[in-house]
């Protein structure tokens, strides 16, 4: 967990003066501030440090939690996508739209700009923007606000965007009932073995981008291997947003998850 970036202050600890509020463009943004600098703070193997950083994410749990209770009432599957910035999350699911026959809609998360939720809208997709300003992942607070931008009464899947982080999206519980993690192959082949937490927590993960296999040293079958000495019953998918038959691959995982819930 990151020290410098505010990422571990959530809205209920942020000082008087942060403020959310709805941009001219329909989006939102969170300011974040600390009860003190967090140059101040001790170091993390302090007891208070911790104390305080079981404290915020027990608070995130319990609204992950009434976020889960949300989508359950509506009948929707929540879906976490997360990965490194650039491996396809967002075109993944503008080519979905395409192909899949359920309905879904997008909580979007980027630092700045809602450059994604507008390639989303212009595909038809129901789509908001969070812009979290410095904070390097979403948490279930500003999902929570979110979803009150979103009509889910026909909704099947509900997507959440995570901000495009290998790291702090893993320790946030956003109140999904599924993490799809993607890792593209210009990354390079080091990218599951380096960040093990993100891979821990996912249900699904996607090689994307394979179309570029020929143009690259990636030994596939020793990620997949790497990947299950992690979690031994994740499911593995290979996907080019080129490849209509992967992404209908795709497709048929999500709607079997909804089946089977």
């Amino acid at each position: 967990m990151c020290r410098d970036c505010g990422c571990s202050i959530t809205n209920e600890d942020r000082i008087e003066h942060s403020h959310s509020h709805d941009n001219n463009d329909g989006t939102s943004s969170e300011h974040q501030g600390a009860h003190k600098h967090l140059h101040d703070n001790p170091q993390l193997n302090d007891k208070k440090t911790i104390d305080i950083i079981t404290k915020i994410l027990d608070k995130n749990d319990k609204e992950a939690a009434h976020n889960r209770e949300h989508f359950e009432n509506k009948n929707v599957l929540g879906i976490n996508l997360m990965s490194s910035p650039g491996s396809g999350k967002t075109t993944l699911l503008e080519h979905l739209s395409d192909i899949c026959d359920f309905k879904f809609a997008v909580v979007e998360g980027d630092l700045e700009t809602s450059r994604d939720a507008d390639r989303l809208k212009s595909k038809g997709i129901q789509a908001h923007q969070i812009q979290t300003g410095s904070a390097c992942h979403l948490d279930a607070f500003m999902v929570h606000k979110a979803l009150h931008h979103i009509d889910m009464e026909k909704l099947d899947v509900c997507f959440i965007e995570n901000v495009g982080n290998l790291v702090c999206p893993a320790s946030y519980d956003v109140g999904s009932h599924l993490n799809i993690v993607l890792v593209s192959i210009p990354e390079g082949e080091d990218k599951i073995a380096k960040y093990p937490v993100m891979f821990r927590v996912a249900d699904l993960i996607l090689f994307t981008k394979t179309d570029l296999l020929p143009y690259f040293d990636y030994d596939m079958e020793q990620e997949k291997e790497t990947a299950r000495k992690l979690k031994p019953n994740v499911d593995i998918l290979e996907v080019s947003t080129k490849d209509e038959e992967s992404l209908k691959k795709v497709a048929s995982w999500i709607k079997f998850k909804m089946e089977m819930r």
